[in-house]
């Protein structure tokens, strides 16, 4: 901020100080205004934050205050609850039954005649209960018999595949799977061990069995991780604590395939890691600085993410919000295209036509809000002019989409465990993490029986075979 024409103090006091006080006055002043202005823009900062939400920022919806209002609810549409005429009959599936009753009338319920014979399509009926909980007890005796030769005693051993911690592989998997999958505390796991189960489990067992099932499972998450590295995904981070220290939580996820790792650091080495784009498969991000290695033609830039930094452009409330305005419009008017390709409304040539005749005119809005004399919603139009290839991936190429929706659905679990959990201990607390994530999710991609694959893991770790591959059918 410049200083004024017009002298800091009224003209008359002016003229009566010598030209060295007049000096040191004007040095003083500037020095205040420029503080004054440092200050205010401070508070303009301050202002901005506590102005940000889950809306115009990354933050998630359960931090909102009262104040945020919602999208307002749908006027009536005049229909009854439920089920419309049309819509698909979703119901419990019918199980093979363990007990089958047949039930026949025995009269008519209009005339009394009595009735005889056989419904070759009875309705069923299913009452679905579970027996009472008893663990099956398996009890080794090891006989020490002594030699009559020398007299030394000799213990037997136990044979090949029995576990030497007390816990057979089923009770293994049902201990990860109410940790890793349910997100339950060791504590928690052992009071429903012994509720539910009739099984007595301490806290330290639960961590020896944790242990257990990174061993178990470490052939198929180094497995996984081979695979998605060449593979398109959708990829993401986000916080997590290690030993009390910041660390962060990473996941790829691809068509059949979700992988977490934990690592102590957000650099862009992770990310290297983790993919490798030399196959020319598409990767979808936001525009954190840590992807930016990535080619701009292998790359989708995240449209979720910009229509919440459009809709910061215009909540700031300053010379960058009509421009928020009209990109926060323009964001909107894409997802309706995109919306129609989706449902095979339109074609994705469609959409890549009605995208390359707008490119311009967004072109020119991002170059035009570099001086909108607000510095964020400059190099907000700065970062997306160097991306902008990178924006336009999702309608040349089959099966890349606009958003990076799938891995932030993968990170809904994580980060409630994080947030009850605070994070992990040590790091092999984290492989844990990592490992059982990955299993977890993989299998619910692919639909299978968590529980069941678990247990075949753990057989297989106390045999010394190899765990079953939970890669694709067709993927050497």
């Amino acid at each position: 901020m410049g200083m004024s024409k017009d002298p800091p103090i009224p003209g008359d006091l002016w003229e009566q100080l010598p030209p060295a006080a007049q000096a040191a006055v004007l040095a003083l002043a500037q020095h205040y205004e420029q503080r004054l202005a440092s200050l205010q823009a401070t508070i303009d900062a301050l202002q901005q934050r506590l102005g940000q939400n889950s809306t115009n920022s990354s933050r998630p919806p359960s931090t909102d205050p009262p104040s945020v209002k919602r999208a307002p609810p749908r006027p009536p549409s005049g229909r009854r609850n439920g089920g419309q005429p049309g819509h698909a009959l979703h119901q419990r599936p019918l199980l093979p039954p363990d007990h089958t009753l047949p039930l026949r009338p025995a009269a008519c319920r209009h005339c009394g005649q009595a009735l005889a014979g056989d419904d070759p399509q009875p309705l069923r009926h299913q009452v679905l209960d579970v027996p009472p909980f008893r663990p099956t007890v398996t009890e080794y005796q090891l006989h020490r018999l002594s030699c009559p030769r020398c007299g030394r005693r000799t213990c037997a051993t136990l044979p090949d595949g029995v576990p030497t911690g007390g816990q057979g592989p089923r009770l293994h998997s049902v201990v990860a799977l109410l940790t890793g999958a349910y997100r339950l505390s060791k504590r928690q796991v052992e009071s429903v061990c012994a509720d539910v189960l009739g099984v007595p489990l301490c806290a330290g067992q639960v961590c020896a069995l944790e242990a257990d099932a990174v061993a178990a499972t470490a052939p198929v998450v180094a497995e996984l991780r081979a695979h998605v590295q060449g593979q398109p995904a959708n990829v993401d981070e986000t916080g997590w604590w290690q030993q009390g220290r910041r660390a962060w939580l990473w996941s790829v996820v691809t068509r059949c395939v979700t992988v977490f790792v934990v690592a102590c650091s957000r650099a862009a080495a992770v990310a290297q890691e983790l993919i490798d784009p030399s196959a020319g498969q598409v990767i979808t991000t936001d525009r954190y600085k840590g992807y930016e290695w990535l080619p701009l033609y292998q790359r989708q830039i995240c449209w979720a993410h910009l229509r919440r930094d459009f809709q910061a452009m215009v909540d700031r409330g300053n010379a960058g919000s009509a421009l928020g305005d009209e990109l926060l419009l323009f964001a909107e008017d894409v997802f309706t295209q995109w919306y129609r390709v989706r449902d095979g409304t339109i074609r994705r040539t469609t959409l890549r036509k009605y995208v390359d005749s707008q490119r311009p005119w967004f072109r020119a809005r991002l170059e035009a809000g570099l001086a909108c004399g607000c510095a964020k919603t400059a190099a907000v139009c700065r970062d997306l002019l160097r991306l902008e290839p990178a924006l336009w991936t999702f309608t040349r190429v089959d099966g890349v989409e606009p958003t990076n929706n799938a891995v932030e659905r993968g990170f809904r679990h994580p980060v409630q465990w994080r947030r009850s959990s605070h994070g992990t201990a040590s790091a092999g607390g984290s492989r844990y993490v990592e490992q059982i994530l990955t299993v977890v999710a993989t299998c619910r991609q692919q639909e299978r029986d968590v529980l069941g694959y678990l247990t075949a893991c753990c057989q297989a770790y106390l045999h010394g075979d190899r765990p079953p591959s939970l890669l694709p059918q067709g993927t050497t």
